[in-house]
């Protein structure tokens, strides 16, 4: 991975923490925090698309992509705090 794809990845990964984060609590959490619950948003999504049969590329289907997992990750840590 070259560093123009990294840092494409982790912006995707900082504006899916803060999109998920906006929808499931009403805030992100921080720059670091965004990137954090984006990037393993994506790995999340990125597995449960597979697991449904939806493929999603290109940059807006890599955003699309982990806001639905870091949404599910936010979704199942909520639970878990209660």
């Amino acid at each position: 991975m070259d560093l123009t794809s990294l840092l494409i990845f982790l912006a995707i990964g900082a504006v899916a923490g803060w999109l998920a984060g906006t929808l499931m609590k009403g805030g992100g959490f921080g720059l670091l925090g965004n990137i954090i619950v984006g990037v393993i948003g994506a790995f999340i999504g990125g597995f449960v698309f597979n697991l449904v049969g939806i493929s999603a590329s290109g940059l807006l289907g890599s955003l699309i992509t982990a806001v639905a997992g870091a949404a599910i990750l936010l979704f199942v840590v909520s639970l878990i705090k209660k």
